[in-house]
């Protein structure tokens, strides 16, 4: 784990929930977009908390998300979900995720989400603010 931590130091940790598992017996697919976004919003509250640009009428919406199931995670386990940040672009970038099991100590999932800035009041895209720019740029993975 001391590995995971050196290469991902923004990463949250989440307990896997009995009830997250299904029939067969392991964290059911559809649990790890949760997962994605309880990460991707503890590194905004982080670093750039998204309260005020939401309450302005603009914020990110989700356009796109992937998820590769490595090996399966049963209960009980608790999960490291690190966030880095992939490609930026105008109105949009993307995000980065590993999920490392503490139980068995490696990476069982990674995933990736694109977040779009968008106008609610428009209904249309909007280019990235240059303040939240720079916070995407400072975590960018290169």
């Amino acid at each position: 784990m001391e590995n995971f931590i050196a290469k991902y130091p923004v990463h949250s940790g989440i307990a896997v929930a009995w009830g997250e598992m299904d029939a067969l017996q392991h964290v059911n697919n559809v649990v790890y977009f949760r997962y994605f976004e309880t990460a991707r919003i503890d590194f905004f509250n982080r670093f750039f908390p998204l309260g005020e640009m939401y309450k302005s009428g603009q914020g990110l919406v989700i356009s796109d998300n992937s998820a590769r199931y490595k090996r399966p995670v049963t209960y009980p386990d608790t999960l490291r979900v690190a966030v880095t940040i992939g490609e930026i672009k105008e109105d949009r970038f993307s995000t980065h995720y590993q999920v490392f099991s503490e139980r068995q100590q490696t990476i069982t999932t990674t995933g990736s989400s694109v977040a779009v800035m968008y106008d609610f009041k428009t209904q249309r895209k909007i280019p990235l603010p240059e303040d939240l720019l720079a916070v995407l740029r400072q975590h960018q993975q290169k």
